[in-house]
């Protein structure tokens, strides 16, 4: 027999993932109207479909920037996505936004730990140094990469950190 799943739940399970309503219902039913059971159904899908998607073409975008308040800090972000349709969207620029506010910061390195030396991959500095393993810095309890996995799930397209620049006054200049 099915669990009758009230509308007051649909709506604010969707309202904290931004999941469809079909989705949703089926994440709680699936788990007998229980939330958390539905949100951690929601994520595993969300992962499975980010997986599916990984290896789409990602010729669509937006080159992000953020400055710290006082001017001495920045950063620029790229981050694409596959169509311009998403790229436009409220959510992508969001994430574009806090990507760039994250690598100001914290300092990561390198976008992935394939991009790290060799050396350097099995160490604990591999948290430190690629911004997809980074704890999220408005949350430190979601990584950049389950931020990066929950957009696209929410946009139903492969989203990729391409590439980012971070900028301090004085940096690199020697004294």
């Amino acid at each position: 027999m099915r669990t009758k799943i009230s509308l007051e739940a649909i709506k604010a399970l969707r309202e904290k993932t931004s999941a469809s309503v079909s989705d949703v219902r089926a994440a709680l039913e699936s788990a007998g109207g229980n939330e958390a059971k539905a949100l951690e159904l929601l994520r595993q899908r969300g992962a499975q479909l980010a997986e599916q998607r990984q290896g789409r073409a990602t010729g669509q975008g937006r080159i992000e920037s953020y400055v710290h308040h006082d001017g001495r800090l920045g950063a620029i972000v790229e981050v694409n996505c596959e169509t311009d349709f998403v790229a436009r969207t409220p959510e992508f620029q969001q994430f574009c936004r806090d990507v760039a506010m994250h690598v100001a910061a914290m300092g990561p390195r390198h976008v992935r730990v394939d991009e790290l030396p060799t050396s350097e991959r099995d160490s604990g500095e591999k948290k430190a140094a690629c911004l997809l393993e980074q704890p999220f810095v408005k949350d430190q309890g979601t990584t950049v990469h389950e931020l990066l996995k929950a957009l696209v799930a929410k946009t139903g397209e492969n989203v990729v950190i391409r590439r980012f620049t971070r900028f301090t006054v004085g940096e690199g200049t020697a004294s």
